[in-house]
Order: C-alpha cells, then structure tokens, then sequence
C-alpha cells in the first residue's frame, strides 16, 4: 500500500512538469514508460497463482479473457510502475479498455492468418509470396469494418460492451471502452508482412508492382480507419495523426521519398487534416526524421535505439518533440548505476535542453525489468536540470 501522502505529492509534481512542459517553460524532462501486454503476460507476478497464467489466444478470442486482463494489468500499472514515471499515481477516475488487437490486425484484415505460438505475441505470416504476389489485386478491398480478423474484433467488441453493462465499475471506478481500428503500423510494414522479404527485391525488380501493393494497401487502411471513425463518432478528418511504419528502417532515403511519402501523404490526407503528424519509429531509422519533418511536418517521434540523440537534436532543431532513452536491454539487465549513467549521458547530450524531450524506455519495457533501475531512470530526470533554468 503507497503511502497517500506520497501519492499526493507524487501526481502533484508530475502534473507540475506537464503543465511546464506543454507550455515549453521545462523544469526537467517529463517521464513516461510503454507497457505493452506482452510485459504483463510475461511478468511473474501478473501470473502467479492458480488460473492467472495468461496466454495470447486465449486474450485474444476470448472477451472476458481480455477484459479482465486489461483491467487487472492497468490496476497493477497504477501502483507498480507509475511510481518510476510522471503519470499520475493510484487508481483512475475511470479504466479505458479497448479491442486490443496488438500489431497483428491489419495483416490480417487483409487476410493474412493469425497464429498463436507459446509464450509470443500473436502473428501472422505472408500471403502474397512467390507468384501469389497479385492475389489481392483480384479480391477488392476487404469490408472497412468487419474485413479478415475485423469480424472477430467486432464480436469482442459487442461481447466486452454486454459484459461492462452487466458490471459497469471495476474496484469502484466506472470502465469505459475505446475506439480501435483508427491506427495504422505503416504502408511499408503492412506490406513486409504480407509480401515477406521478396518486397525488398521487389524495389529493385519490380518498382511499379511495389508502388501498386502500396496504394492498394493504403487505401484499403484509410477506408477501414474512416469506417471506424464514423463506428465510434469520431470525426473523419482528425486534427491529428499518429502512426508508425519501423520497415522503413531497412530502405534508404531515396526509397523513402520514392516510394513512402507520397504514400504518407496519402494516408494523412485520408484520415486527418495533418495538423500534428506524430509517428513511431523504433528501429535503426533516423536517418528519415528530417525527411518526414520537411516533407509531411511530422512535429513529434517516439524512438527506439540506435539513436545519436545529440546529432539528431542538432539536425531537426528545437521545436520538435522526441521521446527516447535508454535501451530496454539496458534497463532490463543494467544495474541501477548504469541506468543512472545512461540516463544522463542522454540528457546531457543536448537533446532535452530546450524541454521538447520525454524520457521513456527505449522502447517497449521487457517482462520483468527491475523496478530499482526504473526508478534509477525516473530519479536521474527529476534531479536533471536544463541549462537555462
């Protein structure tokens, strides 16, 4: 039990660095962290006891499986690894839920089979390989809303809203469900996962072929995201867009700026009016930053590693937000010593000078991860202090 005290003070500083950060009068970097359900399914504490072992198929298919687990995950979070971050501490107002379709759903939407191996995160594998490389071209596009695995989705969904009427408040608090099927992992990734390893020679032998797959799989996203838009009442023009697309670590710039940004363009065209353009990219790819900047106005990346936050700093300028930090080997296996080291080294390199920095995991907190070297990251940031303060 955390002392309410502590707790009290602890939101009240976090709240106090937000507000400063937002307002770009920074009194140090914010700090966040991302746990994705694969760290509560592989965490030992999660799953000890009789009838907690979590697995993949069974929260994936089944809705009381998958309600249950977020909410039992997100009460754990509040109290366990919200203490190392500036996220307020202790149980919500409210629990959001959602149809967590992890990063499986759009290769499958376009019919891609799903598959569940022990102890990993679903998957899928190619359907377009060899001389299926057409196959799709000949089917249409999936139905936006219920295409491929969208149909389950759907059923949970339906499923996960009876079980919240009948039991509308989880420890006191009220659970609401959240939109899914308004997010995209990339053009390009979605196309790896669907052409395999044979769309890297396709750029080389079969140019017009890549860019056919591409627009094909880019307007098949954009109906399925505006569907889903108009399912859960959202506008279909959002102010701001959020996506990722980590293959494009594997191409040069010329390709990116042949082959995706017109594609990128595209797609932000379809879903928002690109007035915050924010996407993920934690791969070995910030090479691309200053072509995304200059050529959709991307204003924020989250990154993961290898990242030279000093040059990266000096070539995309001050008013751009980039979320990183170290690497979660290092924070998985590090001691608390070297996670303070890296941590400053990080911040000392230049990149949160001018405050538009978030220090978080680089990226995606492994399973098990000591809590003594989060909390050696989150207190290295609050006694780091920028230059001008």
């Amino acid at each position: 039990m955390l002392d309410p005290q502590w707790v009290k003070d602890h939101n009240a500083e976090a709240a106090e660095v937000w507000s400063a950060f937002k307002a770009r009068k920074p009194c140090r970097p914010p700090v966040t962290l991302g746990v994705a359900m694969q760290y509560y399914h592989a965490n030992q504490e999660l799953n000890a006891g009789p009838g907690r072992k979590m697995d993949f198929e069974s929260y994936s298919t089944r809705a009381d499986v998958m309600l249950e687990n977020q909410l039992r995950c997100a009460a754990w979070r509040a109290e366990n690894i919200a203490p190392f971050t500036d996220d307020p501490v202790g149980l919500p107002d409210q629990w959001q839920v959602r149809v967590d379709l992890q990063t499986y759903d759009e290769a499958a939407y376009f019919g891609a089979p799903v598959y569940f191996l022990p102890d990993q995160v679903p998957d899928t594998k190619p359907i377009l390989e060899g001389d299926r490389k057409n196959f799709l071209f000949d089917q249409g596009l999936p139905d936006p809303l219920t295409g491929g695995w969208y149909a389950q989705a759907h059923r949970l969904y339906d499923e996960m809203m009876e079980l919240i009427q009948r039991q509308p408040e989880y420890l006191g608090r009220p659970v609401q469900m959240t939109p899914f099927g308004v997010w995209t992992e990339g053009p390009m990734t979605l196309a790896m996962a669907l052409r395999g390893n044979e769309l890297l020679t396709d750029l080389i032998d079969s140019p017009d072929y890549v860019q056919q797959l591409l627009d094909y799989l880019t307007e098949g996203s954009i109906a399925r995201i505006n569907a889903h838009q108009r399912f859960f009442g959202l506008s279909e023009k959002e102010p701001e867009i959020f996506f990722a697309d980590d293959a494009i670590q594997m191409i040069s710039v010329k390709a990116l700026k042949r082959f995706l940004i017109p594609i990128y363009k595209k797609l932000i065209a379809g879903v928002s009016t690109g007035e915050k353009v924010k996407i993920h990219l934690c791969g070995n790819a910030t090479r691309h930053f200053k072509t995304l900047c200059d050529e959709l106005g991307a204003c924020e990346f989250e990154t993961g590693f290898p990242v030279d936050f000093a040059a990266l700093r000096k070539e995309l300028g001050p008013d751009v937000i980039l979320q990183g930090g170290p690497t979660v080997m290092t924070l998985r296996d590090g001691t608390p010593e070297d996670v303070r080291a890296e941590t400053l080294r990080i911040l000392n390199s230049g990149v949160a000078d001018q405050g538009q920095f978030i220090l978080r995991e680089a990226n995606n907190l492994a399973p098990n991860t000591p809590f003594a070297n989060l909390d050696a990251m989150y207190q290295a940031a609050r006694s780091w202090k920028p230059p001008a303060a």
